[in-house]
């Protein structure tokens, strides 16, 4: 086994409260070759101070404290201007790396051809305390979103399906040379990531926990589908990429399906320009069907329907 350089790019956004564990998980790694790069998205808590102490006992660690907040897409890009790995990983400062997660992924990759550009593996998400929650893969299955993991060509199964624990990543370095990087244009990166690289790039499923995923009050996810969400606006803004990506019928209706959801999600969450704009495009893909126009006109009803959708 050869020890390529792994560029681990830790983003922190307000996180002072799990920063100092997060970072030392990255440095108890058993893999050594590593180049740990942390940004901070100029938090207004105490994050900043929090990473120095550890920066001061690690000074081989780049540290980049941004004086203006970007966003996660532009703070990540920051940070991968300097990456110097074969691989990279985008870490999050409330996450934690289990001490074999990097060494397993690196030796995992170098069994693979080099058309697979990601890795990703199960995953632990916990709570604000550290309290088990739930394990990835087993929870979609027993939601029944999920039997069998994806693996190889997975772009027609991204479209429409949610299997990825994007914390889990590890990505091959020329797949985001050939991105340039994430779209900074977006709320959020790992939906639009996903679908422009896995449409050049093969995915592989490691069958292993090694990431704790902390769920907090503070996480994107808790924001999802909220009024004058902006990560909807973006969600609608890769939907137009994959209908110009797209190759086939299959990825067509996989595409549907998606803007169906998009559409429903959008008028129960009372985002009546996206779902306008979901409505649009699902008239532009010829699939508008009688329940897609009762929902919609469903939308523009005086109804809280955000009020109800949280109640059921």
């Amino acid at each position: 086994m050869s020890f390529p350089l792994v560029s681990v790019i830790c983003l922190c956004y307000n996180q002072a409260r799990f920063v100092a564990e997060a970072i030392e998980s990255v440095i108890k790694q058993t893999y050594t070759n590593l180049q740990i790069i942390i940004v901070d998205d100029a938090s207004t808590d105490n994050s900043v101070a929090e990473i120095q102490k550890v920066v001061d006992k690690n000074p081989f660690i780049e540290f980049i404290a941004l004086d203006k907040n970007h966003g996660n897409c532009k703070a990540f890009n920051i940070g991968w201007a300097k990456a110097k790995g074969d691989f990279i990983i985008d870490f999050a400062c409330d996450d934690i790396m289990l001490s074999d997660r990097i060494k397993h992924q690196v030796e995992f990759f170098q069994a693979l051809d080099a058309d697979y550009g990601v890795v990703f593996t199960d995953a632990i998400y916990v709570d604000e305390k550290g309290k088990f929650l739930y394990n990835h893969v087993e929870n979609l299955r027993a939601k029944k979103l999920l039997t069998d993991v994806p693996q190889g060509d997975v772009y027609e199964e991204l479209i429409s399906t949610y299997f990825i624990s994007s914390p889990t990543m590890m990505i091959r370095r020329e797949v985001l040379e050939s991105l340039d990087g994430y779209d900074e244009a977006l709320a959020y990166e790992d939906f639009d990531f996903w679908i422009r690289s896995s449409r050049n790039y093969k995915y592989a499923f490691l069958d292993e926990k090694l990431t704790e995923v902390r769920k907090s009050n503070r996480s994107m996810s808790t924001g999802w589908y909220k009024p004058g969400d902006p990560q909807l606006h973006s969600t609608y803004l890769i939907c137009l990429k994959i209908k110009q990506l797209n190759r086939s019928e299959e990825e067509n209706e996989s595409l549907i399906k998606r803007v169906r959801y998009e559409l429903r999600q959008s008028v129960f969450s009372s985002n009546k320009k996206e779902a306008k704009l979901f409505f649009e495009l699902l008239t532009e893909l010829n699939a508008v069907d009688l329940l897609d126009r009762i929902i919609y006109w469903l939308g523009k009803v005086p109804l809280p329907l955000a009020q109800i959708r949280q109640m059921v």
